[in-house]
């Protein structure tokens, strides 16, 4: 587990985590030697000057003091190193998911990020602090014993030591054999997590559809898987339970049983059958806890093993000698995009000047969006290249790229904190005069002033409590303050009401003026402020022109105008 833990953390950290692991070990070796004292402590008590036990009772003291500083420090040590490793892997994590393709967020991957990302991390690197100590005195201190009893009586130092392979073997089959059931319940715990948010989701429609007393059932099943992996989990980690206390048990009792006869034969006195005893009695229990210890320690292993496998997926590759372009034109040179098995882009070429606007437009699943992705490198093309300024994004430096491009998406998530906070997320060094300027620009001081709390008022997660249309103004406020030169639209107004899109209409031209401009359009109407249109179908660009020049050709735009504007003009 230790070179596991190294694997995902970096070696950076070693130095400190074998220093601790070093310090509990020590720790454990001299708990174990103390009670080799208390052979001459008995001995002294039953012999015939009592009196003679308290210089050993005083060594035995300083060595308990020695035991209780040790311990102290490596305690202190584990959770030093534990705090370390718990902030340093919650960097790494968060660096390297910051540097995954979009493509790689799929909803399974969502919730299982989330999981490891909060309860995980923080078990996984709790093991240095409150695992490894256990684990190790469990291990190290028996062994000492084992050593202590060989000094005094070789048989009987024989008889425990037998016992060793015995428990080692029984820990390693209990392991392997609970390896699939582990694995199980934590998928069935995955999957039960994600249907209750689910289900907390859905009421709304079930509350609507008049179904709130009735049970969901993709819940009470998941919740049902749950409880079968959870009992077949704990099913077939009983026999390794009972057969280490059973072991155990047995052990100590050949050790009493030979003790009474060596004894009896005068090989070994009292005092040393007594304190053999007393060391088998205290070897026993941390023996015992070996069964509880390996569970816990398979559950870190299973969260470290997957935060390796996380942290082993290939970023975006990045230019060894970034190149920052000087101009603010974008092309599409021959793209080729495959998502899975679909090829969602296929041999796309388009162009868009410097400060103009080019409006993508085409039924859904076209590959509309994806070409907004493209740009800003959510994905690497298969073929072909996208190009920022004449220099391919992929020899951009991602920082310079990003810092390039201002995004406003129809699906606006604005993270749980005050309005403020969210619009400084476009530039966090801006002036307060340029935040409350881009607010105005966005009209988002509209909404600012009927809010109680103004400015410091709390979105909630995701934005929640603001409405649609109040998240989108923060949205392009956001975008506006960072004052990027390229500007990519995702149509942003298609969900809103009325008023909210006449207030984020002004405040997108607003974002549009001077800058170079790609949207992805699904109300018409917004396409006629293009200056070129593309008309996009299966990742072929069909359509290319302005939008009075397509309308005069009749094709396929023209007929997806015609539709679109339909229902206006029978109103």
């Amino acid at each position: 587990m230790i070179r596991m833990l190294l694997r995902v953390l970096g070696r950076e950290y070693a130095q400190p985590l074998r220093r601790t692991v070093s310090l509990m070990a020590l720790t454990s070796v001299v708990e174990g030697l103390s009670y080799a004292l208390v052979v001459p402590v008995l001995r002294e008590l039953f012999g015939d000057t009592p009196e003679d036990a308290w210089p050993w009772l005083t060594a035995f003291g300083v060595t308990i003091a020695v035991y209780a500083a040790l311990r102290y420090v490596s305690d202190l040590s584990g959770f030093h190193v534990g705090t370390a490793l718990l902030r340093g892997m919650y960097h790494r994590l968060g660096d390297h998911l910051a540097r995954l393709p979009i493509g790689w967020y799929s909803g399974s991957r969502l919730g299982e990020v989330s999981v490891l990302a909060s309860r995980g991390v923080l078990d996984a690197m709790s093991v240095v602090a409150h695992l490894l100590a256990p684990l190790i005195s469990a291990s190290v201190t028996p062994l000492t014993i084992v050593a202590v009893m060989l000094a005094y009586s070789w048989q009987l130092g024989l008889a425990a030591l037998v016992g060793v392979p015995i428990v080692a073997a029984i820990q390693l089959w209990t392991a392997r054999s609970s390896v699939a059931e582990d694995a199980e319940r934590e998928e069935r715990d995955h999957e039960a997590t994600g249907r209750v948010i689910e289900f907390l989701q859905a009421q709304p429609v079930l509350r609507a559809g008049g179904r709130t007393t009735e049970r969901f059932r993709l819940l009470d099943d998941a919740l049902r898987d749950v409880e079968r992996a959870s009992r077949r989990s704990t099913f077939k980690a009983l026999p390794g339970a009972v057969g280490l206390t059973l072991t155990v048990q047995a052990l100590f009792t050949a050790v009493l049983v030979l003790g009474v006869h060596l004894a009896l034969d005068g090989d070994i006195g009292v005092a040393e059958v007594l304190t053999v005893l007393v060391l088998a009695a205290r070897c026993a229990d941390p023996l015992l806890s070996l069964t509880d210890i390996g569970g816990k320690q398979r559950g870190a292993r299973s969260v470290l093993a997957r935060l390796d496998t996380v942290l082993r997926t290939e970023p975006l590759p990045e230019a060894a000698e970034p190149v920052l372009p000087e101009r603010h034109d974008l092309e599409f040179d021959s793209v080729v995009f495959r998502h899975g098995d679909r090829t969602v882009i296929d041999n796309a070429s388009l162009s868009v000047p410097q400060g103009q606007r080019l409006a993508v437009v085409g039924p859904s699943g076209a590959g509309k969006s994806t070409l907004l992705q493209l740009l800003a490198r959510f994905y690497d093309v298969d073929a072909g290249a996208v190009r920022l300024g004449g220099v391919d994004v992929r020899d951009i430096d991602p920082q310079a790229l990003m810092a390039q491009i201002s995004i406003v998406f129809q699906n606006v998530y604005l993270f749980d904190g005050t309005i403020e906070e969210n619009v400084r997320l476009g530039r966090p060094d801006a002036t307060d005069a340029e935040v409350r300027a881009a607010a105005g620009a966005a009209r988002l001081d509209e909404v600012i002033a009927r809010l109680p709390d103004g400015w410091a008022a709390n979105v909630g997660e995701g934005g929640a409590l603001l409405s649609g249309g109040e998240r989108q103004r923060v949205s392009i406020a956001r975008a506006l303050l960072k004052n990027a030169p390229v500007v990519l639209l995702d149509e942003v107004t298609s969900a809103l009401d009325p008023v909210n899109e006449v207030a984020v209409h002004e405040g997108i031209e607003r974002l549009m003026a001077g800058r170079t401009v790609v949207m992805v359009a699904h109300r018409m109407r917004t396409v006629q402020r293009a200056d070129r249109v593309v008309f996009l179908d299966g990742g072929h660009v069909v359509e290319e022109g302005t939008h009075d020049e397509l309308l005069s050709r009749g094709g396929r735009y023209a007929n997806f105008w015609n539709i679109s504007m339909a229902p206006v003009a029978r109103d």
